[in-house]
This record gives C-alpha cells, structure tokens and sequence, in this order.
C-alpha cells in the first residue's frame, strides 16, 4: 500500500481528434493533479523532460499545513518540463490564498478561473485550454471560461472535480476533460471502494480523462488506485501514431 500510494508512473496515451488541427502535429501534455502533501520527484521529470510542450496541474497541488517552500520546489520541477497552467482543486483553498497566487505569478504560472488560454500554430490555427473552478467553491462556470474562444475551435476543460461533467453541454463543444480529485478511490477493500478507479473514458461527443492522482490524502497509503501522471499526445485523425 505504501509503495503504491509513492510510485512514480507516467501513464501514456495516444488520442486522435478529427477536430484538432493538423497543423500543430503532435502536441504533448503532462498532465498531474493531486499533490497534496507528497515531493514530486526528479523520477518523474526525467521520464518526460524533453517531451512535453504544455503542463497542466489539475488542482490540489497543495492542502492546509503544506510549506509554501514545497510548493514552491514541486512547481519549479515541473517547469522544468514546459509551460505550467493550473486550475483550483478543492484543498488548494484551505491555503492562504493571496500567498498562493503571489508564488504562481512568481513562478509566471498560468492560472485559470473560469478563463480560457490559447494556442496558435504556424498556420494560424487554435486550441483551448479552459480551466473551470472546483464545483466545491459554487462557482465553476463553463460559459464564462468559454467567452474568449472561437466556436468551432478544439477545446480542453480542465477542472479539479470530474462531476463538472454534469454541467458540459453538447453546444460547449469539448473535446477533452482532464480532472482528478477522487484519487481512483485511493483504497479499494475487496475491489470496492467509494470511488472507481482513474481510466480514460471515449464518450460520443469527447474523451474524459480521470487520474488517480500523485498524492494522497488522509493516510499515505493506496490500494488498487497506484498513484499516477499522464503524458497525453494529441494529434489530428489520420497521423501517425
């Protein structure tokens, strides 16, 4: 329980969108929510360094009694890697918050309130990254987040609590949900637990990815849910892989 509960895994995947342009090729990004109390390590950095364009934290990169210092040096790894975009987690609010976003700006972290970011090719093509508040704060709101976006451009939502998903809608036009915050049930007693297992879910209208999470919460231990990050490559329909 304690070895999974402090794996370093980078999990892989290979997603085609016939909505995302082709004139980006392939775009990676490392994908890790749910720090909490836990050092990442330079394990990890090393298995991704040089193959990641985009970071996106997914919330809860902290938790209340956390040394700003540790934050500090976990987001210092990571830019090690590319760009740093982060959206709120529930546990990141029992900080003390103008500290938080002080380190953030320090560090030149993107944060994401129901606000979108985008990216341009070459060519003059664009995706979005839109990053929703924690459903826990009342006042996660996709419309707002979608506002500066173009309508029929590729979009990711990122936001710390998959249940957001109640609230997309078709005309939203999201591709891609990246979430965390229930840790994979964290511990499972007989293959049961209050939550399932992180997968990668292929809807009808987009993909959900749902982590297990780096971190843990309440014990450091973890049964059946192995802690876990993601290296997501995303590319047009009809490449390579």
């Amino acid at each position: 329980m304690y070895r999974e509960a402090f794996a370093n895994r980078v999990v892989c995947h290979q997603l085609e969108f016939a909505d995302f342009p082709e004139s980006f090729g392939k775009v990676n990004l490392f994908f890790i929510s749910d720090v909490h109390r836990r050092k990442i390590s330079e394990k990890i950095i090393e298995q991704v360094q040089g193959k990641v364009d985009i970071v996106i934290i997914g919330g809860d990169i902290t938790e209340k009694g956390v040394p700003l210092d540790r934050v500090k040096e976990n987001i210092l790894l990571l830019k090690k890697l590319g760009p740093v975009i982060f959206v709120w987690g529930n546990n990141d609010y029992e900080m003390d918050i103008p500290l938080l976003n002080s380190l953030f700006t320090s560090l030149d972290v993107k944060v994401l309130v129901n606000r979108s970011l985008f990216f341009e090719s070459e060519q003059g093509e664009r995706f979005f990254i839109l990053g929703v508040d924690d459903l826990s704060t009342n006042r996660a709101d996709i419309d707002q987040a979608l506002i500066e976006t173009d309508k029929n451009s590729f979009k990711i939502l990122v936001s710390h609590n998959p249940d957001v998903a109640r609230k997309i809608q078709s005309n939203h036009g999201i591709s891609l949900m990246l979430s965390g915050h229930t840790h994979g049930g964290q511990i499972h007693i007989l293959g049961f637990s209050l939550y399932e297992k992180g997968r990668l879910k292929k809807e009808k209208n987009r993909v959900s990815l749902i982590s297990n999470g780096y971190g843990t919460t309440g014990v450091p231990l973890r049964l059946g849910a192995k802690a876990e990050t993601h290296l997501l490559t995303i590319q047009h329909c009809g490449k390579a892989k």
